[in-house]
Formats: structure tokens, C-alpha cells, sequence
């Protein structure tokens, strides 16, 4: 039990990553009835979808769970009402500043827990009225900033007052244990959760998990100068890293980027998709029921956290 746990009611210090075409209802619920923070991802979904995912959550859980809210979505506005019209108890947010929407969410007795990529949205965000940050390295799957883990969170830790979870290359007890020791108070996991028996990701998709080592994934968009995301090695990732090389624009970028994650995801083309996710995938070698895995990595954290006191 420490702040975390007390801000948000939860049995461990963690959240379940907000996962574009991933974490849907059901896999939220069972990150509730785990203990754990289960997250709803908005991404680019409008209300409707976004509303049918949160009731579905709510007939499946009495656990506490959230809405991530990517707002540089076209309906961002929309599902920061909407999460207020549904009672939702907490969001993350990134791809932008929560700013015109915290008074309201506040209002609402929503917590707010931004998604930051550097000390500096920290202190913004802290200023804004935050509860928590999650500070996210680059390890992470998906969109990403330029600074590690290791070296992010405890530079965020010692600016800010207010609760920090660490995010980006986190899979086992290992990484929560390391994650304390460098200032957290919490967790955000991701990758480790599609390998879960109650993930909706297609099962390719899982599979390329656990065949992933631990230089399996690459990043595009850092050469176009566009928003940096990290993926498995496959032929769409190299092909998107040719098309940089070859002087691709930005707007040419995601035009090809468009509906390459729900290709992998959902469809399960794991040659034209784009399969997103964290370093920690070379970590991954089985899928298990998600209450399990959260057991056994805060199982091993404890354990760690003891013998480190000794040492």
C-alpha cells in the first residue's frame, strides 16, 4: 500500500497500458478484477465505440478502471465529456495537454494521470492539477519520446511532488522492483498484457511476441522527423524505414502508417501490419491468465525489494 494505491484504490501500484485496438473492454476488466488499474483505449474511436467499451467494462468488473485518451484524436472532445457523463473514475492522456478539459474532469472527481516523455510536461502537468504522471521511456511500444526509462524516471521523480509511474520496458518483478529503486510509486505495463489469455489481440499478433528477442523491435519515424513509434522488426516496418530514408514526408508517412495497427491486431497480418511493441517482448514466453501474471510479477518485486534491503 502506498499512494497510488490509495489514490486510485487498487490492490497493486499498476496500470494496465491504454493500447490502440488492444485494450478493450474485457481486457480492462480483468486488469480491474486483478487488482491492478484496467484502461479503455479511446485512440482515435469515436464516443459511441468509446461508450460501448466502458459499459461492457463496467457489466464485467466492480474493479477500478479508466478511459486513455489519445487528444490529438478528432474526437478528443467528445470522449472527454463522455467520460464524464459515464462516471469514469480516472484517465490518462497523451498526444497533447489535458488543459481544456482538467477543470471539468476535477469537477467531476475524475483523477487525471497524464502520459509524459519528459521532466519538463511533468512540472506542466503537476501544475494543472494532475494526481499522478506516468513517465514513459522509450522502451515502450507504440508512440514514444527520446529519453530511457532508467534515465526519465528518476529525473521526474525529484521534480515533482505529486506520484510517479514508471512506464516503457516493464514485464516482469524485476522491472517494478527497478522502477521503486529509481523513484516510482507505480507501474504502467503494456506489452507483458497482450500476452494474456483474455487480450482480444489477435493470437499472430501474440505469437510475434513470444518469438520476439530482445533487438526485435525498431522505431520509425525518427528519420521524417514525424511522431516516433517502436514496433517489431517485420516487412512493413523496414519498408516504412526505406520510404524515410528515401525522403518520405511527414503527411506521406501517415498516410502509410493509416490502419497498419488494426491490420496486426485485429487482423493479424503480421507482414503489413504494424506490430507495436516494447523492448520487454524479448522478455515474453507465454501467455497466461492476466490475474497470474500480476500475481507473479508483484510476487517477485516483493521478493527483490527484500533482498535489496539486505544488500
Amino acid at each position: 500500500m502506498n499512494r497510488i494505491c490509495e489514490l486510485l484504490g487498487i490492490k497493486y501500484p499498476c496500470i494496465q497500458g491504454g493500447m490502440a485496438w488492444i485494450s478493450d473492454g474485457t481486457l480492462a476488466a480483468a486488469a480491474a478484477n486483478a487488482g491492478i488499474v484496467g484502461l479503455v483505449a479511446a485512440a482515435a474511436a469515436p464516443a459511441d465505440i468509446v461508450r460501448a467499451e466502458i459499459r461492457r467494462t463496467r457489466e464485467l468488473t466492480e474493479g477500478v478502471f479508466g478511459v486513455n485518451i489519445m487528444l490529438m484524436s478528432p474526437h478528443s472532445a467528445d470522449i472527454a465529456q463522455l467520460v464524464i457523463d459515464e462516471g469514469v473514475q480516472l484517465v490518462t492522456t497523451g498526444a497533447g495537454s489535458p488543459s481544456p478539459y482538467m477543470a471539468a474532469w476535477k469537477e467531476a472527481g475524475i483523477k487525471v494521470l497524464p502520459v509524459i516523455a519528459s521532466v519538463a510536461q511533468a512540472k506542466k502537468m503537476e501544475r494543472l492539477g494532475a494526481d499522478a504522471v506516468v513517465a514513459e521511456g522509450m522502451e515502450a511500444g507504440g508512440h514514444i519520446g527520446q529519453t530511457t526509462t532508467m534515465a526519465l524516471v528518476p529525473q521526474v521523480s525529484a521534480a515533482v511532488s505529486i506520484p510517479v509511474l514508471a512506464a516503457g520496458g516493464i514485464a516482469d518483478g524485476r522491472g517494478v522492483a527497478a522502477a521503486f529503486m529509481l523513484g516510482a510509486e507505480g507501474v504502467q505495463i503494456g506489452t507483458r498484457f497482450i500476452a494474456t489469455e483474455e487480450c482480444g489481440a489477435h493470437e499472430s499478433y501474440k505469437q510475434a511476441l513470444l518469438d520476439a528477442k530482445d533487438s526485435g523491435t525498431t522505431i520509425t519515424g525518427q528519420i521524417s522527423g514525424s511522431a516516433a513509434a517502436r514496433l517489431i522488426k517485420n516487412s512493413f516496418a523496414r519498408s516504412v524505414i526505406e520510404r524515410e530514408r528515401a525522403g518520405i514526408t511527414p503527411e506521406e508517412l501517415e498516410h502509410l502508417l493509416s490502419g497498419s495497427l488494426r491490420r496486426a491486431a485485429v487482423d493479424g497480418d503480421m507482414k503489413n501490419g504494424s506490430v507495436m511493441a516494447g523492448q520487454c517482448a524479448g522478455m515474453i514466453g507465454d501467455i497466461k491468465p492476466l490475474a497470474q501474471v500480476v500475481e507473479e510479477i508483484f510476487s517477485e518485486a516483493r521478493d527483490l525489494i527484500s533482498r535489496g534491503a539486505e544488500l
